[in-house]
């Protein structure tokens, strides 16, 4: 069965490769769909070491892991990348209840850097959703000490994901659709603060998502000084709330946020690893591999984005085992801190690339290539409006069809670590995957479990990546670059 994989490979390898290069491509695909470790190295980072929010204990864990991981694997030059983050967070435990006239357990989540309860509370919650904005302050007697309802009831509902950009011949709308959560008298930006000076005791809300589906983020600005204890709670529930508190009915709430900030070690981090090139003489460029480690707390962040992390490690295992020997460096980088703002990936570019200083470091760059939004097989990749860098891309993608590849799109998406370097002219390009589901009832939520990715799509995806890699670090000549170099 092997040797079928190895033959195919070969008949598939790109035009124009050569016999070297053809016979490196089939290896990589025979050890990536035959000898996978891709579904154990996802089931360690989701199973055994699970959420891995940015700062916290679990986030170590996993960076610690990603390098022991990648050592183990034989890959060079592996070592850990600080920069600075901030305070940590731990949830210790929550308590979240409707405790009269009828007991119901809530589907609730605490928000990250929530400040925690000084105490368990119990008591009527009151509702703000419906007051003028300019009223709530009047208000601020019922408010003390109580649990607040922020917002109306959520009536609008996620129920559509983005559109597949390579199921379509002409360009669509990129990206996550528009949240549209439920609001209430105070604009987001200050009805913590406000409601802090108020002195509530905790504040609940709901967010757009579905049958216990809950978007749940959170601010590492927030702190028992500028906030309140703060928990999301499903929307079919927050709203049922505020439907017995508008008919009279005295519902009773128990509440309770046990977290802890953590300032021990307040840096953030990545982990580099790479496989050095062996042609003197492009040797010191670099060909880049990222995706990000960290995750949001409420699953086990395993589309967003344990799954490309796997991958990545993944495919710098099937590059070394079946002793691929590029011209250029590989280099793959696992990011931390990209859901609070690309912060690692960010750290890294800055430090390497910008500037008059790292003017020669732009030169040895030859092409980033990022892994996150979607989950399951490669399909293609955003080529960022460049036509001649997708030119090359359609080439590498072409023999992976049988794999469930599809076409590369012209089109740019956002809210990617690959930004950190396009914004300094550097050929940077993320992964398009499948988004069934992906926008309604994955990314961000408490529903992100191994339960959404399947294992078949770590296997090809790593190929994939192992792949592209390969052919950007042989190529011949420079990779097509758009923009202005700084």
């Amino acid at each position: 069965m092997r040797h079928h994989a190895l033959a195919a490979a070969l008949v598939l390898a790109p035009c124009g490769a050569g016999a070297q290069d053809a016979t490196a491509l089939a290896r990589i695909r025979d050890e990536g769909m035959n000898r996978s470790h891709a579904l154990e190295l996802f089931d360690h980072l989701t199973t055994v070491i699970g959420p891995r929010l940015t700062g916290s204990p679990a986030f170590r864990q996993s960076v610690d892991w990603a390098a022991a991981t990648l050592r183990g694997y034989g890959l060079a030059n592996v070592h850990l990348e600080a920069w600075p983050f901030g305070r940590g967070w731990s949830l210790d435990g929550q308590t979240a209840e409707l405790i009269a006239p009828r007991y119901l357990p809530l589907i609730a989540f605490a928000e990250a850097w929530s400040p925690p309860t000084t105490r368990v509370i119990e008591g009527t919650p009151v509702y703000i959703g419906d007051l003028p904005p300019d009223s709530v302050r009047a208000h601020a007697a019922a408010i003390r000490g109580r649990i607040v309802l922020a917002t109306r009831p959520q009536d609008v509902f996620i129920t559509k994901d983005r559109l597949q950009p390579t199921e379509h011949d002409q360009p669509v709308p990129i990206g996550a659709p528009r949240a549209n959560n439920a609001t209430g008298p105070l604009p987001r930006a200050t009805f913590q603060q406000t409601l802090h000076d108020l002195g509530a005791a905790a504040v609940l809300r709901p967010t757009e998502g579905s049958e216990g589906t809950m978007f749940v983020l959170g601010s590492r600005a927030s702190t028992p000084a500028n906030a309140v204890p703060s928990l999301i709670v499903s929307a079919e529930q927050y709203n049922l709330l505020v439907r017995m508190l508008r008919d009279g009915v005295p519902a009773r709430l128990r509440v309770e946020v046990r977290a802890r900030y953590l300032t021990a070690d307040t840096n953030g981090y990545n982990v580099l690893a790479e496989i050095p090139g062996t042609d003197p003489a492009v040797a010191d460029e670099v060909v880049l591999l990222g995706a990000h480690i960290d995750s949001w707390h409420s699953a086990t962040g395993a589309a967003d984005n344990a799954d490309a992390v796997a991958e990545l490690i993944e495919a710098m295992r099937i590059l070394k085992v079946t002793g691929a020997r590029p011209r250029r460096t590989i280099r793959a980088a696992i990011w931390g801190g990209e859901e609070q703002g690309l912060l690692g990936s960010r750290a890294y570019a800055q430090q390497h690339y910008a500037g008059d200083a790292n003017a020669r470091a732009r030169e040895k760059f030859y092409v980033y290539l990022n892994n996150d939004p979607g989950t399951g097989p490669i399909y293609g990749w955003y080529a960022e409006g460049n036509a001649a860098a997708k030119a090359v891309l359609d080439e590498w993608l072409a023999p992976f069809r049988d794999l469930g590849a599809r076409r590369n799109v012209m089109e740019k998406i956002g809210n990617t670590d690959h930004l950190s370097f396009t914004a300094l002219g550097l050929p940077g390009f993320n992964t398009i995957q499948d988004y069934t589901e992906y926008d309604t009832r994955v990314h961000h939520t408490n529903m992100d479990f191994a339960e959404r990715v399947p294992a078949e799509g770590l296997k090809q995806a790593a190929v994939v990546l192992a792949s592209f890699a390969y052919q950007a670090a042989t190529r011949e000549g420079g990779f097509p670059r758009a923009g202005t170099t700084p």
